[in-house]
């Protein structure tokens, strides 16, 4: 032989995370087989393991290293059977050859597993390390070794009991054998043409498989983690009422109102402002006059920034650094101030000159005091950390609270139109005339169906008879237009008359008791230019029906999270169930957002918390990645069964000079959700949540909020009525809106509240808000869809482990159970009053069974739930791009061929069940005359039989037959199936 080295490949399979439970019981016993030209090996199987750890090296011949980019590893996760003989499918991985490495080059590889079919139910990944070695003799001992401690496996199961502990024993020695440390060095770059998944990390360097972990309860770094702050000085604990902020950490700060000087000496009446100094942070007054200037401003200095030990406050002339008068306070003599005490009165203090002497005249009016984030003068006062802010810079960067204005859902009933004189233009013309309805509040427009002609009617008194549904916000300033058209060519309408009628006086209802219609006559404006006035066409007329409809709920958020479900007419509110408080703490770990002029990157944080009609916005914290606001809030709770929203952003509206820019947008970094129904009552929730980001690279997490949150009711029989209450009011159902509408009156409820937000000072921006609101929840992802359809196998999983269970029963591989499982169903058939308490106590049982593990801390964003950890890159580029799309043409047409082979497969399920309801039918329509002939007979004979034998007989004997063991089975399908396989479908009939 010209080549004696003949070079191996080994397959290390590591181990595997969050495999799909397939044994019935909640686990699995999962095993992996490799095969490589025509070679297969399996490794041990880890027994009631779903995330299993084998170590294990298998090592395949390679006849032509030469041909092994074109060849693949095949690698299959499957769950051994209780039998030992079936086994179940977790998940496949395929490898190609091309990216494996040589020896000493490998590195550790995590693998998503793969389904086999369209309706695998798969999860999970693997860690392989493949590459190819000379050491023959060594991996084959390696081999040799796994194949005896199998066999060493096999014999503990079949030894008695002291002798399986021996060689237990035995296999821990040889398991624990010292391996020399592997060395990582410069992975493999993977082939271009295979498609990976993403992989995301937050930090320096890339994440191994040691790094991240396998573990049931996902990553580390995206759980939720209690924490243990010191809220409200401990003062919580022994009496929540306490104190105002009771869940919020205090913080320390240094007040100083300036208030007023007098007798101030300025030369030639220039404009005179105060500076307050301690250390490095100084804050200046706007201008006053010259005299006897007033401010009646505070400034507040973080204890933690205090780097002196007196306050020093300056009457300046502008613009000039020498300074009129002084006084300063030692801060060792300052008093402490603490709520509900009265605010500290303003002194008058003589100032010095710059010898240090008293001036003759000169003096201030200012207050100096320690206090807490509780003090009044908190949310006015200018804060040390905004020292190079204006102060319209200021004002942006403040707490504030904003409430959401009241929507009325506006319905127009367009009934008729009556004596309409068509257009010059349109009956000089052989035409058919198209005449429809248009309606337009605001930016809303809706138009009607064309009119057909009608007997009797004729097309100059068209008939619709259509509702339309608008949004309209309180304070009501709009006007309701309903104008008539004729549709002369392509995009060309000609008015026949118009009806403007202001949203004030239109008649309001809680109910659904009808409305009067009233006619309106129909009005047309002049075409000369400069003339306002309007003309009346003589006799046209259009018939109306218009309310403003309160007994509905406007929504501006999707139903399954929304926070507030209350009608708009105040007079159907039920009195509030209970309070929700909760303390903003502060956040840690952010990412920087932006790059300042000489600083650096940076994040100017605030928070944004969205309950009901209420928003709160806490203050800005500038340049800090791990802000502290500290900040508490309360909402009104009427309903248990709603969400509360918060969200993190950047403050973009501040440019490098740190004043107010223009055309900047907050951008996001993170959002949590939290379900009320999910907390105990007055219980003090503090956590930490990670805040995470789905960006087109892959999932990312932005950083942690700390929160913490108390839902307190005073009657939890109220509470527990609403769990019987309709989730919306009466109107929903009375006369319910088709989804459609919902979906375009929830769209025009968002642009509707983020445009009278973003009127309010501070602006609360329209990028804020539609993401507060989920605006654009409904765009298509197929991340998403996959995520659903997973949800939807995972609430299917626990029938399909039950008819498994029971087809376990029917395989008597446990002849014992079976037996039992077969007396037990003819007990019930016998008495089959047992049947519903048997139920109701089996899942009472359950439910107090698993009140040991319940949650013990609310829900938050899960990215295994979302899908985000297994998307691929192309998957979210798609669910990033614009609507409509702006990726080139050939990457339109790889997405479109991509959906067209997923909906193929849901054209064939669907045609499917279509065939099986078809077959349905075919047993009486006679289409198959055989056939319903042959059916009709046995339904006859069925009859006489049920007549003459008992029912629980029929059902006991029926359980019998199903129950019967194996051996007096047929594999062959029964024969009402086949008969019901051999019946007609209209299949044939299709093109």
């Amino acid at each position: 032989m010209n080549n004696p080295i003949k070079e191996n490949l080994i397959v290390e399979v590591i181990a595997a995370h969050n495999l799909m439970p397939k044994d019935g019981e909640g686990s699995s016993s999962p095993f992996v087989e490799v095969e490589f030209e025509n070679q297969r090996l399996r490794t041990q199987v880890k027994y009631k393991d779903l995330n299993p750890v084998w170590n294990e090296k298998l090592v395949f011949h390679i006849n032509n290293v030469a041909d092994l980019p074109y060849r693949s590893v095949e690698v299959n996760i499957f769950n051994e059977g209780k039998s030992g003989n079936s086994r179940n499918f977790l998940g496949k991985v395929r490898v190609s050859g091309s990216s494996i490495a040589k020896e000493g080059e490998e590195i550790v590889q995590l693998y998503t597993l793969d389904k086999r079919s369209l309706f695998s139910h798969i999860r999970g990944e693997i860690s392989l390390k493949l590459y190819l070695s000379t050491k023959e003799s060594k991996e084959e001992n390696s081999v040799s070794s796994m194949k005896f401690t199998k066999q060493k496996q096999k014999k503990i199961h079949q030894a008695p009991t002291s002798a399986a502990k021996s060689l237990q024993q035995q296999l821990g020695q040889e398991k624990k054998q010292p391996q020399k440390p592997q060395q990582q060095e410069k992975p493999v770059e993977p082939n271009t043409g295979e498609c990976k998944p993403v992989v995301i990390t937050t930090g320096p360097g890339s994440a191994s498989v040691g790094e991240l972990g396998f573990h049931s309860g996902g990553s580390s770094e995206f759980s939720l983690k209690e924490t243990s702050p010191y809220l409200g000085g401990g003062l919580f604990k022994k009496d929540k009422t306490s104190s105002t902020y009771d869940l919020v950490e205090q913080m320390q700060y240094l007040y100083v109102r300036v208030v007023k000087a007098r007798e101030v000496s300025v030369f030639n009446g220039g404009e005179v402002m105060a500076e307050v100094k301690l250390g490095n942070y100084r804050g200046i007054t706007k201008r006053g006059s010259s005299s006897s200037p007033e401010w009646n401003q505070v400034f507040a200095f973080s204890k933690d920034c205090i780097q002196s030990s007196m306050v020093e406050i300056f009457v300046k002339e502008k613009e000039k650094e020498d300074f009129l008068g002084r006084i300063w306070f030692d801060l060792s003599e300052i008093p402490r101030r603490v709520p509900p005490d009265c605010q500290l009165a303003p002194q008058w203090y003589r100032m010095e000159d710059k010898k240090g002497e008293k001036a003759k005249g000169m003096e201030l009016m200012v207050s100096v005091w320690f206090g807490t984030q509780a003090d009044e003068a908190f949310a006015e006062a200018w804060h040390s950390k905004a020292a190079n802010l204006n102060f319209d810079g200021l004002c942006s960067i403040k707490s504030r609270v904003y409430l959401s204005p009241k929507l009325w859902y506006l319905r127009v009933t367009v009934i008729e139109a009556q004596d309409l004189v068509p257009s010059e233009k349109g009956s000089a013309m052989v035409r058919f005339p198209e005449i429809s309805a248009k309606a337009q509040v605001g930016n809303q427009v809706l138009r009607t169906r064309i009119a057909s002609a009608i007997a009797n009617r004729g097309l100059s008194n068209p008939f619709w008879n259509e509702d339309m549904m608008f949004v309209v916000a309180e304070p009501i300033e709009d006007y309701l237009m309903v104008s008539i058209e004729d549709r002369v060519g392509p995009g060309r309408d000609e008015l026949l008359g118009r009806v403007l009628i202001p949203v004030t006086a239109i008649e309001r209802r809680t109910d659904d008791k009808p409305v009067v219609s009233k006619w309106f006559t129909l009005e047309m404006n002049f075409k000369n230019f400069g003339e306002s006035k309007m003309a009346t066409r003589f006799g046209s007329r259009i018939h109306l029906r218009i309310s403003l409809d309160g007994g509905y709920h406007v929504l501006d958020e999707s139903t399954i999270y929304s926070s507030d479900v209350r009608p708009t007419a105040k007079q159907l509110w039920k009195p509030h169930i209970g309070v929700l408080e909760m303390g903003i703490l502060g956040a840690t770990g952010l990412m920087p957002m932006k790059i300042k002029e000489g600083k650096g990157s940076s994040t100017d944080a605030y928070c944004i918390a969205k309950y009901g009609q209420k928003w709160v916005r806490t203050r800005t914290v500038i340049d800090s990645l791990a802000p502290k606001w500290n900040e508490q809030y309360t909402w009104e709770v009427f309903d248990p069964c709603t969400v509360i929203t918060i969200g993190v952003f950047d403050n973009c509206h501040l440019d490098k000079n740190m004043t107010i820019g223009t055309g900047a947008s907050d951008s996001r970094i993170g959002k949590v959700r939290i379900r009320l129904s999910t907390l105990e009552s007055d219980r003090v929730y503090t956590h930490s949540y990670p805040l995470l980001m789905l960006h087109s690279s892959g999932v990312k997490k932005m950083g942690e909020l700390h929160l913490a949150i108390r839902f307190s009711c005073a009657n939890m029989v109220n509470v527990l009525h609403m769990y019987m209450v309709p989730i919306l009011p009466k109107m929903h159902y009375f006369r319910p809106l088709s989804v459609s509408q919902l979906e375009t009156l929830r769209y025009q409820a968002t642009t509707v509240v983020a445009a009278r937000l973003n009127r309010s000072e501070p602006p609360l921006g329209r990028e804020v808000v539609e993401y507060m609101l989920d605006h654009d929840s409904h765009m298509w992802s197929i991340r998403k869809s996959k995520a659903n359809f997973f949800r939807l196998m995972t609430v299917l999983s626990s029938l399909i482990a039950i008819a498994r269970w029971v087809d376990s029963m029917r395989s008597w591989q446990k002849p014992v159970y079976s037996f039992l499982f077969l007396v037990f169903f003819l007990v019930l058939v016998s008495l089959p009053e047992l049947i519903l308490p048997m139920a109701f106590l089996s899942m009472s049982l359950v439910g107090i069974w698993r009140f040991r593990s319940r949650p013990r801390h609310p829900p938050h964003m899960d990215t295994r739930l979302s899908h985000t950890e297994t998307v691929y890159a192309d998957e979210l580029d798609e669910e990033f791009d614009s609507f409509p799309t702006s990726r080139s043409g050939e990457m339109v047409r790889i997405r479109y061929d991509r959906l067209r082979s997923v909906a193929g497969r849901i054209q064939t399920v669907v045609g499917d069940m279509a065939t099986q309801g078809e077959r349905f039918e075919a047993l009486l329509s006679w289409r198959d005359p055989r056939a319903t002939f042959l059916f009709l007979v046995l339904c006859l004979i069925a009859a006489v039989a049920f007549y003459m034998v008992p029912f629980r007989m029929v059902v006991a004997l029926w359980g019998v037959y199903a129950m019967r063991p194996p051996r007096f089975r047929s594999k062959l399908p029964s024969p009402a199936l086949s008969f019901f396989r051999r019946l007609p479908a209209k299949a044939d009939s299709l093109l």
